[in-house]
């Protein structure tokens, strides 16, 4: 999100917030060296799922309403929708405070992460940014989003 134009969507913000969280719940490797080594600055599955539904009610209504507010295209929208329904089933299923450990052990969170990462690459891609760069931290998408 380093290179993201701050103003080029017009709910900029709010993309920074869903591109966050699909990059954290992408990335196996983040999995095991932040979530579940516990590291701090980075949250947990639940919070990322929070950063995800919080201000666009992804969990209510289909990522194509904002085509052209947060998501580019129909394209961006439909990757949304189906890691969004994927990582939400999970976290009904295991429950929201439920353990790290315990989503990477649901049977679905391969298709989930897979989902999120092609989610992932197209909006990082669209925004002119490397999607294999390490997650930031929420300090640093704190600073992203409140700035400007």
């Amino acid at each position: 999100m380093g290179g993201m134009p701050h103003n080029d969507m017009p709910w900029w913000r709010w993309r920074a917030n869903v591109r966050s969280a699909l990059h954290m719940l992408s990335d196996p490797v983040f999995h095991q060296e932040c979530w579940l080594a516990g590291r701090p600055g980075y949250g947990d599955v639940t919070d990322a799922v929070y950063r995800l539904v919080e201000d666009t009610w992804l969990d209510n209504w289909s990522a194509e309403k904002y085509v052209g507010t947060i998501f580019r295209d129909a394209e961006e929208a439909a990757l949304i929708d189906v890691a969004v329904l994927r990582v939400l089933r999970i976290m009904h299923q295991v429950g929201a405070d439920a353990p790290v450990a315990d989503f990477m052990r649901h049977p679905g969170w391969p298709d989930a992460v897979r989902a999120a990462r092609e989610a992932h690459v197209r909006l990082a891609v669209s925004d002119g940014d490397d999607p294999d760069a390490p997650p930031r931290s929420l300090g640093e998408l704190a600073s992203t989003v409140h700035s400007v």
